[in-house]
């Protein structure tokens, strides 16, 4: 943990019973300066109740003292063993209420635009069972016809930061395997020189220059005419330019 429980409960406390400066207030509870003069002046955290931090054991008194006596000190959160790692969360990922009933249309999308992610990857992406994911990749779930598919991202499920990082070791694992899946898994997770280099039996996407020095040499046998010439370049008639060398003789 960086910063106190309750960090706003603890500036109140602090500004009410310490003579610590505004910015080594702010600097303990991970706020802004600014917010702790509004607290001292009474417009931010009005009927906030102040939280001591001696008292719940995240504060050393002897921190306090040298904080009033150095404005330049900083003030150390007591080491506490029990919340070492507490913010890596443990488990499966808790999903609120009001958002449970989002999470088939979020599998949904999941298996149909990342079909490449496996059932516990989006399980940890968006806090469901395996048998859920199951239904839904076979189209057998009780609810399937009214589902629609919706990035977690945007239903607050998960973060895009996770949904990357899922997608992008799913990569990995499909690049170690050395397999190659669909046209769609192949656009997002094939590179271009990978899809290039594919035996000829196996479906690519096309090049943009694929075929163009096949088309050009045909072209080239098919029509040797030189059109480096005005006359031949606009198709005259034959005998077009005996005609101009008569009416110039006859000028003449």
């Amino acid at each position: 943990m960086n910063k106190p429980i309750m960090a706003r409960a603890t500036a109140v406390w602090l500004v009410d019973n310490t003579t610590l400066t505004f910015k080594q207030i702010a600097d303990f509870c991970g706020m802004h300066e600014l917010e702790v003069q509004g607290i001292a002046d009474g417009d931010v955290g009005g009927g906030v109740k102040g939280f001591d931090p001696i008292a719940n054991n995240q504060l050393d008194p002897g921190e306090i003292e040298r904080g009033q006596a150095d404005p330049l000190y900083r003030l150390k959160l007591k080491y506490n063993a029990a919340a070492v790692g507490e913010d890596k969360r443990r488990g499966p990922r808790y999903t609120p209420l009001s958002k449970r009933q989002d999470r088939p249309n979020a599998i949904l999308w999941l298996v149909k635009f990342h079909p490449e992610l496996s059932d516990g990857a989006i399980g940890k992406l968006v806090g469901t069972t395996k048998p859920t994911i199951q239904s839904i990749r076979e189209r057998t779930h009780w609810n399937i016809q009214s589902m629609t598919p919706i990035d977690p991202v945007a239903l607050g499920l998960c973060r895009q930061s996770e949904l990357d990082a899922a997608v992008q070791a799913a990569a990995r694992k499909k690049a170690a395997e050395g397999s190659v899946m669909s046209d769609d898994e192949r656009r997002k997770l094939v590179s271009t020189e990978t899809s290039l280099g594919m035996s000829a039996d196996e479906p690519k996407m096309p090049d943009a220059l694929t075929g163009l020095e096949v088309f050009g040499a045909d072209e080239k046998e098919a029509s040797p005419a030189d059109f480096s010439d005005a006359d031949s370049f606009f198709n005259l008639p034959a005998g077009g330019a005996d005609d101009e060398d008569e009416d110039d003789d006859h000028r003449r």
